[in-house]
């Protein structure tokens, strides 16, 4: 899929389009962890209060087709160790807007300089079980460039065909019982791994955008 066609079907889907636009911090989003379930999101006290995050939706552009950036996390990691990931990571207050969060995370992280980055747009805000209001950043990534992954949270850097994304046959439905309550999610198992969660989640919508899909 060309760069044109994905500025296309952001614009389409109605999603900021562009660095500029991409700099507005949405406050709420069409797309959560509670999505599947069959009672939609469980309700809460009042509003509860997400932190912000900010995470890169690398589109690689290789001449063999587009492929997506994803990380591995560390095992010894408090939170989500060893899971699949967007490289990115919460807001800080040097941060002038959620765009520049999943810049400066994805440097931090993998070692991806923002010369490589153009910046196409933004999905829609994502809440996640663990309070995070997600900005997912798509970004078009020109080879050629070397990655140095930061050895405390990442244990590998990877890459997907966004071809193989795009096949809905590859995307699952599974679930498990937490806390007494059920949940349910999408995993994306690729070759030995599973990609599962937000971050199966979000590959989810960005396919949606890209398909032309509503409601």
């Amino acid at each position: 899929m060309r760069r044109d066609i994905i500025l296309e079907r952001l614009a389409a889907g109605g999603l900021p389009v562009g660095s500029e636009a991409s700099r507005a911090e949405a406050t709420t989003g069409a797309r959560s962890d509670f999505d599947l379930h069959p009672h939609g999101r469980p309700g809460y006290v009042g509003e509860r209060r997400l932190k912000p995050a900010g995470v890169l939706v690398g589109i690689v552009n290789h001449a063999t087709g587009p492929t997506i950036l994803l990380t591995q996390r560390t095992a010894h990691l408090k939170k989500h160790a060893g899971q699949i990931s967007f490289p990115g990571g919460g807001w800080e207050e040097q941060d002038p807007h959620l765009e520049a969060t999943a810049l400066r995370e994805t440097e931090e992280e993998i070692g991806l300089h923002q010369r490589h980055i153009e910046v196409l747009g933004q999905l829609s805000l994502y809440e996640t079980s663990t309070a995070y209001g997600v900005t997912p950043v798509v970004g078009w990534v020109e080879p050629p460039f070397e990655l140095t992954a930061d050895p405390f949270e990442v244990a590998e850097v990877f890459e997907v065909p966004l071809g193989w994304i795009m096949d809905r046959d590859n995307h699952k439905q599974e679930s498990r019982v937490r806390n007494g309550r059920r949940s349910h999610y999408y995993v994306l198992p690729y070759e030995n791994r599973f990609i599962w969660g937000a971050t199966a989640g979000m590959l989810v919508n960005l396919v949606d955008v890209l398909t032309g899909k509503t409601g």
